[in-house]
C-alpha cells in the first residue's frame, strides 16, 4: 500500500511541477513573478534548476532505478518466495495467500472472510472450520508444481511386456545405445517377482519386505477432495461429451493441512533447494522440518523424495528402501490431506515395484483402494498388481469391477483383453483390446496392446491384423511393421536375413557346421534316453501339433544338468562368447512334429539373432517364412492377412519360403515375424543358437538386462 501512496505523491508532484512551470512560463501573474523573485532569474539561468538539467536529472534517477531492479532479479538479492511465504500468514480473506484483497481487508476497506480468523494462526486460536472449506487453490506455485511432476510420473505405465513368453507382464526397462555400466546401475532385487508367464500362484506374504501397511483413516466420504477426483491426471475414465471435455479443469492437488499452511515458507525454502538440483541440502533441510515438525505429513513427505531424489543421483538401493518406507510414515500420520495422501502411497507402490517387490507393491495398491474405493484408476493400478505377480484370476475380477461401474474405461478395457488373451479366449479378447486402444485413454497406447490385437486378428484370420500394426509403426511401438519386438536398441542393423560374413560370427558358423554330426548325435541319445528333458513349447504359440525344446544356455547362464547330457557339444560352445554370453538369447535343440504350425510370430528383442543348423531335416514339408524376403534379399510377393497354404512353397505363385538343411547354418532376425511348417513325414530336429546383434557394443553385451 505503501508503494501506491508513493506513486499517487509522485503524480500530483508532477501534476504541480507541470502547473507551476506551465504558469511561470506563460503568466505574469504577482504569483508568477513573485515566484521568478525568489527562485533567481526569470531565464533560469541561476539559482534553480533548468528544464533540461531537470529532464537530465529525471532519466538519471530513472535509469538508476531500471538497473537496480535488473540487478535485484538478475542476482537474485530477494527470495520472493519466502516473502510470500512469510506474508502468507496474513492471509485474509481465505485464498492461501497475502494479496491486494488481503491488503484492503487489513485496511478496512473490505470485509474480512468469515471463515478466516484475524490474527496469523500461530496467534489465534484453533480453527473449527471443516479443512474441506479451504480452498484447493490455497497452495503455493512451487508445491503445484512438484505436485505435477508426481502426477505426471505416476502415469506412466511402469511394465512392459516381453513377448519370448507369450503373455508375461513385466517391469519396464529402458534399453539405449548407450546403456549404465552393470557395477553402477540399480539393479532389481527379485524378492518376490513373477518375470514368466502368468500361472496360478499361491498368494504369500514378502518375507524381505520389512515394511507393513499401517492403518491408515481414510478421508470421509463427502470429503470433496475425493469427490471432485481432484488429481484429474490420475483418472482413466473417459468423458464421452467432448463439450464437458473441453471444460474439465485441472484443479490443484492439496498437499498441506492446516498446520503445514503455517509452516509454509520454510517448506517452500527446502522445496526449492530440491528444486534447483540441491538434493543433498534439501534432504537436509526436509530432516530438521520433520525434527521441528514431527507431525507435518508436508515435511515428511519431502524428505521421502528427497531420498528418492537421491537414490536415482546415486544409483542406490538402499536410499531407495529408505525413501520407500518414508513414503509409508507419510501415509501414517495423523491430518494428512487426500491428495498428499494418494501421492505418497502410489509413488511407494512404484518405487517397489521397481526394485522388484511386487508383493509389497501389491499390498499398498490394495490399501490405496481400500482407502479411496471410488477412484477407478486405483483400481486399475491394483490390476496390474495382480499381474505382476501373475495372478490373472484376481487381475480379471479388478478389471470386471471397473468396467461394471466404467463400461468405457480404456485401460481396463485393454487389460481385461489381454487376460482374455492370455486365457487363450482369442476372439473375445478382439473388442475390449480394439476399443481399449481407440479410446485414446492414458495408459492405452501401448505397444503390448498393438502387438496382441494383431496377432489376435491373425489367429482368427481377421485381415486388418496388419492395419494395427501398421498404426502401432506409426505411433513409435514398433520398428516396422515386420519387426514388431519390445525391447529394442535404437539405430541396429534390421534385416530378416543374414549371411555368417554379415555378422562377423563365421568361426561359430564354421565349427557347428564341422561338429554337426556330433551335436545331433547328443540330441538324439537325449531324446531316446531322457524323453522328458525335452520340455514342451509353452508360449502359446502353436496353432496345432507338437514341438518340444531342449535348452542348454538360457541368459547367459549354462544350464548343468541339462550340459551332463551333452557335454561335447557345450563344451564346443564354451569358446564362443557371442552366443553363451547372451543374455538376451538361448541355446537349445527344438524337435518338431508332423502336423505343426507355429503362428506368426516375434521375437521379443532386436538385440541378437538366431541361428539354426539343420540336424535332422524330411526331405519335404519343413518349410520357415521370415518377414516377406528370401534369404537372398529378394521379395516375396506375401500379402498379409491372405490365407496360409501350409505344404507349398511357391505353388500358385503366393510367396516363397525357406527350408533347412542337414549340417548348415540358417541365420535370421527373429525380432521379424515369422511362421513355420511341419508338414513332413518324420521329426524335424534343428539345434538353435543365439548369439549378440553384432553392432552391439561390448559394454552394451554387459550391461543390457537379461530377456
Amino acid at each position: 500500500m505503501a508503494q501506491r501512496k508513493n506513486a499517487k505523491s509522485s503524480g500530483n508532484s508532477s501534476s504541480s511541477g507541470s502547473g507551476s512551470g506551465s504558469t511561470s512560463a506563460g503568466s505574469s501573474s504577482p504569483g508568477a513573478r513573485r515566484e521568478t523573485k525568489h527562485g533567481g532569474h526569470k531565464n533560469g539561468r541561476k539559482g534553480g534548476l533548468s528544464g533540461t538539467s531537470f529532464f537530465t536529472w529525471f532519466m538519471v534517477i530513472a535509469l538508476l532505478g531500471v538497473w537496480t531492479s535488473v540487478a535485484v532479479v538478475w542476482f537474485d538479492l530477494v527470495d520472493y518466495e519466502e516473502v510470500l511465504g512469510k506474508l502468507g500468514i496474513y492471509d485474509a480473506d481465505g485464498d492461501g495467500d497475502f494479496d491486494v484483497d488481503d491488503a484492503k481487508v487489513l485496511l478496512g476497506l473490505k470485509e474480512r472472510s468469515t471463515s478466516e480468523p484475524a490474527v496469523p494462526p500461530e496467534e489465534a486460536e484453533p480453527h473449527t472450520e471443516p479443512e474441506e472449506q479451504v480452498p484447493v487453490e490455497a497452495e503455493p506455485q512451487n508445491i503445484e508444481d512438484e505436485a505435477k511432476e508426481q502426477i505426471q510420473s505416476l502415469l506412466h505405465e511402469m511394465v512392459h511386456a516381453e513377448h519370448e513368453t507369450e503373455h508375461s507382464y513385466h517391469v519396464e526397462e529402458t534399453d539405449s545405445s548407450e546403456p549404465v555400466v552393470e557395477d553402477e546401475r540399480l539393479h532389481h532385487d527379485t524378492d518376490d517377482v513373477t518375470y514368466q508367464v502368468y500361472e496360478e500362484q499361491v498368494y504369500e506374504p514378502l518375507e524381505n519386505e520389512g515394511i507393513e501397511i499401517t492403518e491408515v483413516t481414510a478421508p470421509p466420504e463427502d470429503n470433496p477432495v475425493e469427490d471432485s477426483q481432484v488429481i484429474v491426471e490420475e483418472t482413466n475414465r473417459k468423458t464421452d461429451d467432448p463439450e464437458q471435455k473441453a471444460k474439465v479443469k485441472k484443479k490443484k492437488p492439496k498437499l498441506l493441512n492446516k498446520f503445514d499452511k503455517t509452516i509454509k515458507a520454510e517448506l517452500d525454502a527446502a522445496e526449492k533447494l530440491r528444486k534447483r538440483g540441491k538434493i543433498e541440502e534439501a534432504v537436509n533441510a526436509f530432516k530438521e522440518l520433520v525434527r521441528k515438525y514431527p507431525q507435518s505429513p508436508r515435511a515428511r513427505y519431502g524428505k521421502a523424495q528427497c531420498e528418492d531424489d537421491l537414490a536415482e543421483k546415486r544409483r542406490s538401493n538402499e536410499v531407495l528402501r529408505g525413501a520407500i518406507e518414508t513414503y509409508q510414515e507419510v501415509a501414517s500420520l495423523p491430518d494428512v490431506p487426500a491428495d498428499l495422501l494418494k501421492l505418497s502411497l502410489k509413488r511407494r507402490s512404484d518405487r517397489q515395484q521397481f526394485l522388484g517387490h511386487m508383493r509389497g507393491s501389491l499390498l499398498t495398491l490394495q490399501r490405496l483402494v481400500q482407502l479411496f474405493p471410488n477412484d477407478t484408476s486405483l483400481k486399475n493400478d491394483l490390476g496390474v498388481g495382480y499381474l505382476l505377480i501373475g495372478d490373472n484370476d484376481n487381475a480379471k475380477k479388478v478389471y470386471e469391477e471397473v468396467l461394471s461401474v466404467t463400461p468405457n474405461d480404456g485401460f481396463a478395457k485393454v487389460h481385461y483383453g489381454f487376460i482374455l488373451k492370455a486365457q487363450n479366449k482369442i476372439a473375445e479378447s478382439i473388442p475390449y483390446l480394439k476399443e481399449g486402444i481407440e479410446s485414446g485413454d492414458p495408459g492405452t497406447d501401448d505397444g503390448r496392446f498393438y502387438f496382441h490385437l494383431g496377432d489376435a486378428m491373425q489367429r482368427v484370420g481377421n485381415k486388418e491384423a496388419y492395419k494395427w500394426y501398421e498404426l502401432g509403426h506409426k505411433r513409435g511401438h514398433f520398428a516396422s511393421v515386420w519387426q514388431r519386438s519390445l525391447y529394442n536398441v535404437n539405430g541396429l542393423k534390421a534385416q530378416p536375413w543374414w549371411t555368417p560374413k554379415e555378422t562377423g560370427y563365421t568361426e561359430l558358423v564354421k565349427s557347428l557346421e564341422r561338429n554337426w554330426k556330433l551335436i545331433r548325435d547328443e540330441g538324439l541319445a537325449v531324446m531316446d534316453k531322457a524323453k522328458g528333458l525335452f520340455l514342451p513349447e509353452d508360449e502359446n504359440l502353436r496353432e496345432k501339433g507338437d514341438w518340444s525344446q531342449f535348452t542348454l544356455w538360457q541368459q547367459g547362464r549354462r544350464n548343468e544338468n541339462a550340459c551332463k547330457g551333452a557335454p561335447k557339444t557345450c563344451t564346443l560352445l564354451e569358446k564362443f562368447p557371442e552366443t553363451t554370453g547372451c543374455r538376451r538369447g538361448q541355446i537349445k535343440y527344438s524337435i518338431m512334429h508332423p502336423g505343426t504350425h507355429v503362428w506368426p510370430h516375434t521375437g521379443p528383442t532386436n538385440c541378437r539373432l538366431r541361428m539354426h543348423l539343420g540336424l535332422v531335416i524330411p526331405k519335404e514339408g519343413c518349410k520357415i517364412r521370415c518377414a516377406n524376403e528370401t534369404k537372398n534379399g529378394d521379395f516375396c510377393p506375401y500379402v498379409p492377412g491372405s490365407e496360409i497354404k501350409h505344404s507349398h512353397n511357391t505353388g500358385g505363385g503366393a510367396y516363397s519360403l525357406e527350408t533347412w538343411e542337414e549340417g548348415k547354418v540358417l541365420i535370421f532376425d527373429d525380432s521379424f515375424e515369422h511362421e513355420v511348417w511341419q508338414d513332413a513325414s518324420s521329426f524335424r530336429l534343428i539345434f538353435i543358437v543365439d548369439v549378440w546383434h553384432p553392432e552391439l557394443t561390448p559394454q552394451q553385451r554387459r550391461s543390457l538386462p537379461a530377456i
